[in-house]
C-alpha cells in the first residue's frame, strides 16, 4: 500500500471499532483460521439445546452468525460494554435472542442450574465457578477462547520484553474448569499466523483488542508506529501469532 504513514494511520484513528466485526481488516490483515470451525460447531450445539446462554457475546455477529434456525427456545446472550450490548439488541432481538447488559466481573444474573448450553467466543475473563452454577446437570460449557502468548510478537514490538501470564494456557484453563466441577471433555490449543500489511491495520487491531498493548493510543506510540510502518515497508508484512483453543466441559449429572 502506497499511502503516507500520516494518511493510514489518520483514516485508522478515525474508524468505528465497535462490535466484533473485523471486515475493516479486508486485505488489509489476514488470520488463520482454527481447524475445527467454532461457529458450525456452535450452531450444532445450539440445535440441540433447550435454553442457551451466550457469555460476553459482543456484538452479537458470532452467535446470529451460527444460523437463528439452529436457536433453542431459550436464548440469552451477555455484554457488558455498553455500545456493543447496544449493537448485540439491535442484531439478535429480532432474531428472538433476549441481550442482558451484564459486566463481565459480575456473577451471571441468572438462577442456578437455568441453562443446559453456556457458550463463549473469546471471552475477556471466564468465571468457571459461574458458568458451572448456571449450568443445569449434565450441561455442557462450549466455547473457544483466546490460547495464551496469543500476539506477543505484536505486544513486545511496543512495549518491549515482558513476563508472559499463563493463565490462558490451555492446560491451565482445563484445571481450573476441572477445579470449578466440571468434566473437561475437550481441551485442545492450535498457534495461527496473523499479518498485517500496512501501519493503519495495527493501529484499528489495537484501538478494537485493547488488551494487546493496553493504554494504546496513536498519540502515545506514534514513533514507535513509525517505526514500523518502515519495517512493513521494508518485509512486506509484520507477524504475529495467534493463540485458539477450544474448549468443551459438562457439569456432572450426580
Amino acid at each position: 500500500m502506497n499511502r503516507s504513514f500520516d494518511a493510514l494511520v489518520d483514516e485508522a484513528a478515525a474508524a468505528p471499532v465497535d462490535g466484533w466485526d473485523f471486515s475493516w481488516l479486508d486485505g488489509r490483515a489476514t488470520e488463520q483460521r482454527p481447524s475445527w470451525g467454532y461457529q458450525r460447531l456452535l450452531g450444532e450445539r445450539l440445535a440441540a439445546a433447550s435454553a442457551a446462554l451466550d457469555v460476553q457475546t459482543g456484538g452479537g455477529e458470532v452467535l446470529a452468525g451460527a444460523g437463528a434456525a439452529n436457536f433453542p427456545r431459550t436464548l440469552v446472550a451477555t455484554e457488558g460494554w455498553a455500545p456493543n450490548a447496544a449493537r448485540a439488541t439491535r442484531l439478535l432481538h429480532p432474531l428472538g435472542a433476549v441481550l442482558v447488559a451484564s459486566p463481565e466481573d459480575a456473577p451471571l444474573p441468572f438462577a442456578d442450574g437455568a441453562f443446559d448450553l453456556v457458550t463463549s467466543r473469546h471471552p475477556a475473563r471466564v468465571d468457571f465457578p459461574e458458568i458451572a452454577r448456571v449450568l443445569a446437570p449434565g450441561g455442557t460449557y462450549f466455547a473457544q477462547h483466546v490460547g495464551g502468548r496469543t500476539n506477543v510478537e505484536l505486544s513486545e514490538f511496543f512495549l518491549g520484553p515482558f513476563p508472559l501470564p499463563t493463565d490462558r494456557e490451555h492446560e491451565v484453563e482445563a484445571a481450573r474448569a476441572r477445579a470449578a466441577g466440571l468434566e473437561v471433555v475437550e481441551c485442545r490449543n492450535e498457534r495461527l499466523r496473523l499479518e498485517f500489511s500496512d501501519v493503519g491495520a495495527v493501529v484499528w487491531f489495537l484501538r478494537k483488542v485493547i488488551w494487546t498493548v493496553p493504554g494504546f493510543s496513536v498519540d502515545r506510540y506514534r514513533e514507535r508506529l513509525r517505526e514500523l510502518h518502515e519495517l512493513i515497508g521494508r518485509e512486506g508484512v509484520f507477524v504475529s501469532t495467534m493463540s485458539r483453543t477450544l474448549l468443551e466441559a459438562r457439569r456432572p449429572t450426580a
